[in-house]
Parts: C-alpha cells; structure tokens; sequence
C-alpha cells in the first residue's frame, strides 16, 4: 500500500470511529429528549381508526 493510501485509510477510520465515539458520548449524557413537539406523547386518545381523507 502506497503512504496516500495508509493516510486515507486512517482518515476514515478516524472519522467513523470518532463519529461512534462521539454519539455514544453524547447519548449518555443525555438519554432521552426534554420537550416534546405537541402530539409527541401518547395522550391516550381512543381513536377507532387512522384518519381518512377525501380524495
């Protein structure tokens, strides 16, 4: 393998590993959203089927 070839393995390695790392970090400090858009959270509505539009 050529010196450009090891540099850009290694570049994407880097990249895909850091981009792991980075997430799995990130996902720990914080699980779970804080708010919510409206209609985010199950309001427990009883709905008897999906929402029918005329065509």
């Amino acid at each position: 393998m050529t010196p450009l070839a090891i540099a850009f393995f290694l570049l994407a390695v880097v990249i895909v590993w850091g981009g792991l790392v980075t997430s799995t970090l990130f996902l720990r400090r914080r699980p779970e959203r804080e708010s919510f858009p409206p209609g985010g959270h199950d309001d427990h509505r009883e709905d008897a089927a999906p929402i029918e539009h005329d065509t």
